[in-house]
């Protein structure tokens, strides 16, 4: 979310000037008039497959498909300890700050379309990813497609109430996948998406339910919970880079800084342990290695909010002081993002590009994921090689941070790995 301003600066400012000439680049253009969703068509159990159904659930942070939704998204999200800690009245500084932040929040998703476009891709991935699935894994057919948002519409639990409604559980079975759709894993992204649909299971599936931990004919889960290196995931971004350069004469090319910009991290969490700053450094990095290392590039922060430290160096900062440094040509690619949502929209395309680069022609953005097909086939293929390994999680989720002392955490991680004495791997 495009938040840039101290929380203790914030709270106190609730007005919104927009900027004398506002920028909105061809990405921004593009996804402007329209956020509507892709609504595929219920699919109940069947036996279509022999060790099918399987329900996809595509995990991610979401974002308002209004203005109306505006305030229940900020509050989610600054309720969200596991995003960012608040400390021991979370519960009440939270609401308060979401109160005070939403008119300026609204002002930005107007700017943008109306809302964030966010749950539209989310659902377009998902149903493309399933029909390619249901073609190259036909055991595990066929594939139903879903979307938790952590702090949007769809909810967890609106997705798991939906899950009992087609059939999945409640005592008749059925097999469901965890597919996070942040490539890096992080405690405060994937896993409080998945302490989430751990919290919402137990209550609807699980022992504070019906008195069982494991009951019979429970959904049984698994988690794809990072793919920071898959070769799909860096050949859309590569392509998506190389599309970029050529949009400046070939004797520019060669000098045009790439600017990887993922969001930030408070430094309480990073110094906790979190394996994000390094999974996002490996997709850097093969990405990089993907195009030949022919490019100067730096890994840049953005999203920022609140007064304490956050991992850096920021994403506007870096822009500004690599221009007056001379260094006018920047790609700057939202690598940690899988498709387009008012971090980009907003915060890159208008707030960087637009004010910091003052719409400077050397400075663009490459076009978001969304829709590429190279990214959702590899979405098809991680979900293809985890359906068929037959294991609930890779054994790195298994590891706490060094310095968690979380017990829900501890709880989630305990029940995801537990799930692999349920699952089998299918023949090759």
């Amino acid at each position: 979310m495009a938040m840039r301003s101290p929380l203790s600066h914030a709270v106190k400012r609730t007005t919104y000037k927009s900027p004398a000439t506002p920028v909105l680049s061809p990405c921004t253009q593009r996804w402007k008039r329209s956020n509507a969703t892709v609504a595929p068509p219920p699919v109940t159990q069947s036996s279509a497959g022999s060790k099918g159904p399987t329900a996809m659930v595509f995990m991610n942070m979401g974002g308002p498909s209004t203005t109306d939704e505006v305030h229940g998204f900020l509050s989610n999200l600054f309720s969200d300890a596991d995003l960012i800690p608040l400390g021991r009245l979370q519960n009440y500084i939270g609401p308060y700050i979401a109160r005070r932040r939403t008119p300026k929040i609204q002002k930005q998703y107007a700017e943008i379309g109306g809302g964030s476009p966010i749950r539209k891709w989310s659902e377009y991935q998902a149903a493309e990813m399933c029909k390619i699935l249901d073609q190259t894994s036909p055991e595990t057919a066929p594939h139903k497609p879903y979307v938790a948002f952590r702090y949007a519409n769809p909810l967890t639990e609106e997705m798991y109430n939906r899950l009992l409604a087609d059939g999945f559980g409640g005592g008749k079975g059925g097999r469901a996948v965890a597919f996070t759709q942040y490539p890096q894993y992080s405690c405060s992204t994937t896993g409080s998406s998945l302490n989430e649909l751990w919290k919402w299971r137990q209550r609807l599936e699980g022992k504070r339910a019906g008195g069982e931990v494991n009951p019979e004919g429970a959904i049984k889960w698994s988690v794809i919970d990072r793919w920071p290196t898959h070769p799909g995931l860096v050949e859309a971004f590569a392509q998506n880079i190389e599309k970029t350069l050529q949009e400046y004469p070939p004797e520019r090319r060669d000098n045009v800084v790439l600017l990887y910009s993922a969001h930030s991290l408070p430094m309480t969490v990073v110094n906790r342990g979190d394996p994000y700053p390094q999974e996002v450094a490996a997709t850097v990095h093969a990405v990089n290695q993907r195009l030949g290392m022919k490019y100067k590039y730096r890994l840049v922060w953005q999203s920022q909010v609140g007064p304490q430290p956050w991992l850096g160096a920021q994403t506007s900062d870096t822009v500004k002081n690599l221009m007056k440094k001379g260094n006018t040509d920047l790609i700057l690619i939202p690598i940690a993002f899988t498709s387009d949502h008012i971090e980009t929209l907003y915060e890159l395309d208008k707030e960087v590009i637009g004010e910091d680069a003052e719409g400077h022609e050397g400075v663009k953005r490459v076009e978001s994921l969304n829709g590429n097909p190279i990214f959702i086939q590899g979405l098809a293929d991680i979900a293809k090689a985890h359906l068929h390994a037959g294991v609930a999680c890779s054994n790195q989720m298994t590891l706490r941070c060094p310095g968690c002392v979380s017990e829900r955490c501890l709880g989630s991680k305990e029940f995801f790995a537990g799930q692999n004495k349920l699952l089998e791997p299918l023949a090759a």
